[in-house]
């Protein structure tokens, strides 16, 4: 009789890097989407967590690993007699740690197997975000107990070239002491890190001697880097001198339309916060639409012409729903009021055959789209879809060129429900530095859910219609694109934020401290 041998499990000591989730290896990534269980430690970040927990599989388990490394070990030794995939994530790079050398060191004595996967080291992956390069012979590491560490070895490290640590924040003083005990001349300059590679990281430059009031506040682990690099920040300090690094900026958009506009943001520095101000819901009789996805397919329609994601959406549902797909667009051309739309039109394999090269708006498509000519046109009837609350210059427009429109409700948009407390009282307050109005709607559920934007609140819209109603609550609109598309919206309030910063540079220092101008890059002048 033979046996049934359950499946052998494995370890992988994980690697996280230094905080920032893309800095995660390809090879750590599988590992954790792949595990069963899940173990990190305290000094894991959040962000990182929380871009894990998104993309991992839904039995992958987190839990803080406390307790001494051969209590860890003896958690994933037990995960992975059972058959099961254990990590272990830990902050920047596994070997970096003397205890998890010590965890690996248990682990290799049993005949379990096991990886360990490389990371980002914390010194030296902040450092570089720091804009600090590390010269000469390069010394970095990560401190966990700095009774341990030989401050000699550090000091001939700073004589060679550059030395960045990564240390508690509560260590600070032990590590000033401990440097300049052996001999460290007390004016090199030293950069300190907080918050590496995060959202919020912000680095203050002193010497050995001052170091430790210059970070006064710091908490958690934070990087020092000594020696003839810190001299290059002004210039290198490529992370916090992104366009709108810091900037707290409002996202008024349905959480399905948000994401591409808050990646945008976060490329240029930027905290987004998603507000949903409206809500996408069915029409309330389903009938129209039916007719129209029925003359779609019969040909009755020249041209369809979408004039919002929602509606191409909507309209790709209702195909599904009858086992359709774009093989019955045969024949049918399409026009697009805009980019955007353009791209979601495309994603379900269709070529739009206009969109507007000027204005992206409905004047803008209007005056590019060809009156009907009985001809040319065999087929003159046009198929709009579009929200419930749309505005008619576009149907009457198409009705003066000659072409016979049928102006269907394909979704309805509601007022969705007011965000929580803090949040409205952040938008009143002032406690966001922009917000980014992608159409009217969201001027106006916005100020109908939350309250008007503070004054210095910068406003940033997406086009003229938006613009007009901002101006019509009473808002201040400081930026507007040349082209209506979420990317260009945030290139527009990109390149305000550095024009303001232009500004302030060139202002004498008594005057930047009187400026009315609110927001981080006020506040780096002052």
């Amino acid at each position: 009789m033979i046996g049934t041998r359950k499946p052998a499990g494995r370890i992988a000591f994980v690697g996280a890097g230094p905080g920032d989730p893309g800095l995660l290896t390809r090879r750590a990534y599988d590992a954790l989407v792949h595990a069963d269980q899940v173990i990190y430690d305290r000094s894991v970040p959040e962000a990182l967590l929380a871009a894990v927990r998104a993309d991992a599989k839904e039995d992958a388990q987190f839990s803080p690993a406390e307790g001494a490394p051969g209590d860890v070990a003896k958690v994933l030794l037990s995960a992975a007699r059972s058959g099961l995939s254990a990590v272990h994530l830990i902050a920047g790079d596994p070997f970096g740690h003397e205890a998890v050398v010590t965890e690996v060191q248990a682990v290799a004595r049993t005949a379990v197997p096991f990886e360990v996967v490389p990371g980002v080291g914390q010194a030296e992956g902040v450092a570089t975000y720091a804009g600090v390069p590390l010269h000469g012979i390069r010394t970095a590491a990560d401190i966990d107990d700095v009774t341990a560490v030989d401050f000699e070895a550090l000091a001939a490290a700073v004589n060679r070239g550059s030395l960045a640590l990564a240390v508690d924040a509560g260590d600070l003083a032990a590590v000033r002491d401990g440097l300049l005990a052996v001999g460290v001349d007390g004016a090199t300059p030293v950069a300190v890190t907080g918050d590496g590679t995060g959202e919020t990281q912000y680095t203050t430059t002193s010497t050995v001697d001052s170091f430790v009031a210059a970070a006064l506040g710091f908490t958690g682990r934070v990087v020092l880097t000594l020696g003839a690099g810190v001299a290059h920040r002004d210039k290198l300090s490529w992370w916090e001198n992104r366009p709108l690094y810091g900037w707290k900026v409002l996202v008024p958009r349905t959480k399905e339309q948000a994401g591409v506009m808050s990646a945008r943001l976060r490329e240029y520095g930027a905290i987004p916060c998603e507000v949903p101000t409206i809500a996408v819901e069915p029409p309330r009789t389903p009938a129209q639409m039916e007719r129209a996805v029925k003359g779609l397919v019969d040909g009755r329609y020249a041209w369809v012409i979408f004039t919002s994601v929602n509606a191409v959406r909507a309209v790709w549902e209702k195909f599904a729903e009858h086992g359709l797909d774009a093989r019955h667009f045969g024949g049918v051309k399409i026009a697009c009021i805009g980019e955007a739309t353009a791209d979601a039109v495309r994603a379900f394999g269709i070529q739009p055959e206009l969109i507007p090269s000027g204005e992206q708006t409905s004047e803008g498509l209007l005056a590019e789209f060809s009156p009907h000519d009985e001809v040319l046109d065999p087929v003159g009837r046009v198929l709009l879809p579009r929200a419930d609350i749309a505005t008619e210059t576009l149907a009457a427009g198409l009705t003066e060129r000659g072409w016979e429109v049928d102006d269907v409700t394909a979704y309805r948009t509601v007022r969705a429900a007011p965000p929580p407390a803090e949040i409205r009282d952040a938008i009143k307050s002032g406690g966001f530095d922009a917000v980014l109005f992608t159409s009217s709607s969201t001027v106006r559920n916005l100020v109908g859910i939350a309250g008007k934007p503070h004054a210095r609140t910068v406003v940033a819209v997406i086009g003229p219609k938006t613009a007009e109603t901002a101006t019509e609550f009473g808002l201040r609109v400081d930026a507007q694109p040349a082209h209506a598309s979420v990317p260009e919206l945030v290139e527009a309030l990109a390149a305000y934020a550095v024009e303001l910063r232009e500004k302030l540079a060139a202002m004498p220092a008594k005057q930047r401290r009187g400026s009315k101008v609110q927001g981080p890059t006020a506040l780096r002048f002052r």
